[in-house]
Parts: C-alpha cells; sequence; structure tokens
C-alpha cells in the first residue's frame, strides 16, 4: 500500500499524466476525464499537478450521506461505489483538493482509485512530480512534514487560481 505524493517543483506541465489517466480509466485520451489534473498558473510558470490525496479521515466518506464512498482494504484508496452514489455531490465540496469530477454524460462521479495499486500517472511521470511512496515512508515524520508542506502550497495555488 502507498500514496501519491504530487510535488509542483518538479512538473513540467507537459501533463503526460493526464493523458496517462484518462486513457487507462476511459480508453481515450482526454484530460478531462483524467482522475489527476494539471493546474497550470501562467502568471507565476507554475504547473501543479493535483489529485486525490486519499485522506485519512477523507472527507468526503465524512459526507456521503448513503456512504457510497469507502476506503478499500487492498490499496487503502478511498472509492466511490457509483452503484450506491446518489450523485448528490456533496463530496465535491468536501473534498479540500478538488480531486472528485462528475460525468455528465454518464451520470456518475469519480476520483483516482489509485489504479489499483499501480497509478498509471506515475509511469508517465518523467520527472518524478507524481510518484507513489509506500506506506513505510510516509510514515516517516520527516517525509510525511515535507509531503504536508507541498500539499499546503499546491492546495493554496489551488484556491488562489478558483477565486480568478
Amino acid at each position: 500500500m502507498g500514496k501519491i505524493v504530487f510535488n509542483p517543483n518538479l512538473c513540467t506541465g507537459c501533463r503526460a499524466c493526464e493523458l496517462a489517466c484518462s486513457f487507462y480509466c476511459e480508453g481515450i485520451f482526454a484530460p478531462s476525464k483524467s482522475r489527476i489534473r494539471v493546474v497550470k498558473m501562467d502568471w507565476q510558470g507554475v504547473d501543479v499537478p493535483t489529485g486525490c490525496e486519499h485522506c485519512e479521515d477523507a472527507p468526503c466518506m465524512l459526507v456521503c450521506p448513503v456512504k457510497a464512498i469507502y476506503r478499500d482494504e487492498d490499496t487503502d484508496a478511498v472509492l466511490i461505489d457509483c452503484d450506491t452514489c446518489i450523485g448528490c455531490k456533496e463530496c465535491i465540496v468536501a473534498c479540500p483538493f478538488g480531486a472528485i469530477h462528475f460525468d455528465g454524460r454518464k451520470g456518475i462521479l469519480y476520483k483516482c482509485d489509485l489504479c489499483f495499486g499501480d497509478p498509471e500517472c506515475v509511469k508517465w511521470c518523467f520527472t518524478k512530480a507524481i510518484e507513489y511512496v509506500p506506506d513505510v515512508e510516509i510514515l516517516s515524520e520527516k517525509v510525511r512534514a515535507k509531503h504536508a508542506s507541498k500539499v499546503a502550497k499546491a492546495g493554496e495555488a489551488s484556491r488562489k487560481l478558483a477565486t480568478l
């Protein structure tokens, strides 16, 4: 088991992660269908990869009125059971990372599922801006602090973008 770790300092904005994700999950090269997003901030010359953090106390899981969001025992990923989901979209509002999306054509909510423990986005990120880190490494206090700082900066950048 592990977690995806985003490092915006290494992202070049190539968006290979988005293409890999959309092709793996949907069978098409369509960044809008990707579970991971690269937020481009032209005015700062920064690209910020963002996606589901599979939070320990996932806000999306806590607000789901029908318990359609759950944690997979094998991968530790936070997943959405589309058969149980009623489409209320409370999880979209609750997610601090903007990582849950709605497909209006299919009428379903979707998010990163860690590709069942082998994330495709990581394989195609040649700069290592996106890495799949084993839980053992994440448990290290130093690594956790470094990761929290990166996530906070990326979240701040995403919030600034959203207010424009």
